[in-house]
């Protein structure tokens, strides 16, 4: 089957509001019904959005990859269901076997689990040939450096011994580095990954992921998504207003919030200002759509106030590709 486009999500603090700071939220998040469990705002909107299928062209296809426990898988997919997403990948980690086999680095560490399955899973896909992908995590754990490192190793920049020095590094255990090894050898080289968003939920400064280059995309929600995908083409003009009124229900932001919101991802260069323009022209073409049109309308005018912008800058790798200098540049936020 042929793809339009791959879309790759985390759930923890990425889609789900999730609380893993005390020992008491762990437990009560284990017992959490589906209906109980709170999104990140605009998260099921876009989702719903970007998985939706067009008579004109291609479907999607949206792959989930989380950190949470198999166990969970029951209560995540009914959660999922009830938002009314569809998906066509979901994988959940093996914590209960990891424990069991005395794998303790492996219940917190995150590369050494999620880079083969995301490799695996290309590999999968592959038949599609040159199908891009946009992948979506958070700052709470090392989604950046995960996914900027899957994208130049399909890429072709990190050779597979360069691969391998860095799943030690990281201290993956020796079959993860294996598999991942094997997988990578195995994928034709292909510059597919567009864009990373990564979901400010710790309130890093999003000057922090300057080193990995402008094609990861820092962003305070889902709003922000919207309006990078818009202009990518990735979204239509109804997709962003439903985003819009999913972000204003859940947060309640007025015109000149959203203005703002604007300036900030087009100041640090993700989106060119015109894409404000071609937006609230599109909004303004729309018929039958309810009162959030008219605030993104009236938000593109305020925006078109707020003065000069950076230039934008074109979805790119991060300049020389150093992973082993992006490990001790997250351990330095750690430290």
């Amino acid at each position: 089957m042929s793809w339009r486009h791959i879309y790759r999500w985390d759930l923890d603090k990425t889609y789900l509001e999730t609380d893993f700071e005390s020992l008491r939220r762990l437990v009560l998040i284990a017992f959490e019904k589906p209906e109980e469990k709170t999104n990140v705002p605009g998260s099921a909107s876009l989702l719903r959005e970007l998985g939706r299928d067009h008579e004109d062209r291609d479907p999607s296809r949206v792959c989930i990859v989380s950190g949470s426990p198999r166990q969970m898988r029951r209560t995540l997919e009914k959660k999922l269901e009830l938002d009314g997403v569809r998906w066509h990948e979901f994988h959940l980690k093996p914590q209960w076997e990891n424990l069991r086999r005395g794998r303790f680095r492996a219940v917190r560490e995150q590369v050494g689990y999620k880079l083969p399955l995301l490799l695996r899973s290309r590999l999968k896909t592959e038949d599609g040939g040159g199908v891009g992908e946009t992948l979506f995590g958070d700052d709470a754990e090392v989604d950046a450096f995960i996914y900027s490192l899957y994208a130049d190793v399909l890429a072709g920049r990190v050779t597979t011994d360069g691969l391998v020095r860095v799943l030690r590094a990281v201290g993956a255990y020796d079959d993860a580095v294996d598999k991942a090894a094997a997988t990578a050898e195995k994928l034709d080289d292909d510059d597919c990954v567009e864009r990373i968003f990564i979901m400010l939920d710790r309130r890093t400064p999003p000057g922090f992921f300057r080193p990995f280059g402008p094609r990861v995309v820092p962003i305070y929600n889902y709003f922000q998504a919207a309006l990078v995908l818009f202009s990518g083409g990735h979204l239509t003009p109804e997709g962003v207003v439903s985003v819009t009124r999913s972000f204003l229900d859940a947060e309640g932001h007025s015109a000149d919030d959203l203005a703002n919101f604007f300036q900030d991802v087009v100041r640090r260069g993700h989106l060119p200002a015109t894409a404000m323009q071609d937006l609230g022209l599109a909004v303004q073409e729309l018929s039958g759509v309810p009162n959030e049109a008219e605030v993104i309308w009236k938000s593109v005018q305020k925006f078109s106030d707020l003065g000069a912008s950076r230039r934008f800058l074109p979805p790119s790798p991060p300049p020389g590709g150093d992973y082993e200098a992006l490990l001790a540049h997250l351990r330095s936020r750690h430290a």
